[in-house]
């Protein structure tokens, strides 16, 4: 089965120049549990919800000046929309991750979860959530 068989289509994304108070406005009208960041067409980073709140409340930084870019997770992995679901969660194993933008062609085309996987495959996301729990428990 390929990723872009079970991706969330409506990936939400912000540019990376976007204000911090921008995102937050983003996350209470679409209720997402991360943004993927973006610079024009192409996955610049993600932001998540413990992202601003590390990166910005904790750091008693401005929400109105400061830019997602300064706050985003930037070593971000990504996935290509032609490779298989095993191998996404392979990568989400690999970086103990929940979610991964998919890309096509340098383009953010979605975003694949692992409740998106556990939904498709129960039978993958079983083995997953065991050793990512042992994973966890370890760290």
């Amino acid at each position: 089965m390929l990723v872009k068989e079970i991706m969330a289509k409506q990936v939400i994304t912000i540019d990376r120049e976007a204000t911090v108070y921008d995102a937050c406005m983003v996350y209470k009208e679409k209720k997402v549990g991360c943004l993927v960041v973006t610079k024009g067409e192409s996955c610049a980073g993600i932001v998540t919800e413990r992202d601003l709140i590390e990166r910005t409340i904790c750091q008693q930084r401005d929400p109105k000046t400061t830019l997602v870019h300064e706050i985003m997770s930037h070593d971000i992995k990504v996935i290509n929309a032609l490779d298989t679901v095993e191998k996404a969660l392979e990568i989400m194993k690999h970086y103990k991750i929940k979610k991964l933008p998919v890309i096509l062609s340098e383009k953010v085309v979605g975003i694949i979860t692992v409740t998106d996987i556990a939904k498709a495959r129960p039978d993958l996301s079983e083995r997953f959530m065991e050793s990512w729990m042992k994973a966890q428990w370890r760290d």
